[in-house]
């Protein structure tokens, strides 16, 4: 007999809130005109978080391909909202920056999300939000430290 699973399970729970956001930030952000795509935008969204970054990190941080973020780069760079330049400290490495045309689409990027955040959380009092972000960073934070430690080759149970 199959067990039974708990569709309200954190694995569930965040994936579940997960797709579901993801998928109205994407329909909010082609409704939006902005000329960009939902990828691009998210592409923009964490080159501007990451700083000056290599591209190769930068698709780790996306959790896309190589060739992936350098198609969306290819976009962005061409629109003039990110730049490629050589990495000094490794020239062969590419570092991509957002110029100030990419941090003002950006801002309109951020817009959309924070109106999606406020529909997300609607009925939800302040502090529970608040709770909940740091209860979330937490297992982020844990789960980021398990990852390191398989990465390195220490025991995770």
């Amino acid at each position: 007999m199959p067990a039974v699973l708990d569709s309200d399970s954190f694995g569930f729970l965040i994936t579940d809130a997960t797709r579901l956001y993801r998928a109205e930030f994407d329909r909010r952000i082609a409704a939006a005109g902005l000329g960009i795509s939902p990828a691009d935008a998210r592409t923009l969204s964490h080159a501007t978080r990451c700083g000056p970054i290599r591209q190769n990190l930068l698709a780790g941080r996306i959790g896309v391909e190589a060739m992936t973020v350098s198609e969306s780069l290819d976009r962005l760079e061409g629109q003039g909202l990110v730049e490629r330049g050589i990495d000094p400290s490794d020239r062969r490495a590419k570092l991509v920056h957002v110029t100030d045309a990419g941090a003002a689409m950006l801002g309109r990027i951020h817009e959309i999300a924070q109106s999606l955040w406020a529909d997300a959380s609607a009925g939800v009092t302040g502090s529970d939000w608040e709770r909940f972000l740091q209860t979330l960073k937490s297992a982020r934070d844990n789960l980021a430290s398990l990852r390191e430690q398989s990465r390195s080759g220490g025991v995770v149970a």
